[in-house]
């Protein structure tokens, strides 16, 4: 996390060297001190990346965890966004995108993705609604999402964000942000990139 720190623009928190480490440091903090967004590596010794964030997210939901690694493969992308993965890029990225991710997390709710990254999520969502053969009664959206809910998921699915989304339907960015905290809780997801993944998996859209 060198970049960052030389930018200037963000404060570390901690860095850990394994999942084992990281998940004590956070027991350690006060509330208060709690990191907003945290960058995790994949493969570490001890307790890996997906692992880590699997535990940290359901004890810290609070914590948007952004995968910051090498590997690229189809299989740990899949992993690391249903461990709760808010975001997955690549580490040749430089400093002034890795802030823009963290940027985009908490004041839009994003879901920040290396392209390469970004074109094999859509290929594995497309593999994945192929090969989705349930019956049709579960592929519907459930009755308690709102129509307006339903409108505000189509756009997330297309990749707006909360600020473009309240241009486009004439509401305020709070009240959008409102609506995706709500579908966050009656899908019982906790990312952008889970919904993205639920909603193409039966294709609600």
């Amino acid at each position: 996390m060198q970049k960052l720190r030389l930018s200037g623009k963000l404060r570390l928190i901690f860095s850990a060297a394994n999942g084992n480490e990281c998940l004590e440091k956070l027991k350690g903090l006060f509330h208060t001190e709690m990191p907003q967004v945290v960058f995790m590596d994949l493969k570490m010794p001890e307790m890996d990346g997906i692992e880590t964030i699997r535990i940290a997210k359901s004890l810290y939901p609070q914590i948007h965890f952004i995968v910051l690694t090498i590997f690229d493969d189809d299989v740990k992308i899949f992993d690391a966004i249903k461990a709760g993965a808010s975001g997955y890029l690549l580490k040749h990225e430089p400093a002034a995108i890795l802030e823009e991710a963290v940027i985009n997390i908490l004041e839009t709710g994003g879901a920040p993705m290396s392209p390469a990254i970004a074109r094999k999520a859509l290929q594995l969502l497309s593999r994945s609604t192929s090969a989705d053969n349930k019956a049709a009664t579960e592929n519907e959206i459930p009755e308690s999402i709102t129509q307006r809910e339903k409108e505000i998921l189509q756009h997330m699915v297309s990749g707006w964000d909360a600020k473009r989304i309240a241009a486009e339907l004439n509401i305020s960015t709070l009240t959008v942000r409102k609506h995706i905290a709500n579908i966050y809780e009656k899908l019982h997801v906790g990312s952008r990139a889970q919904i993205i993944m639920l909603a193409t998996k039966h294709k609600w859209l």
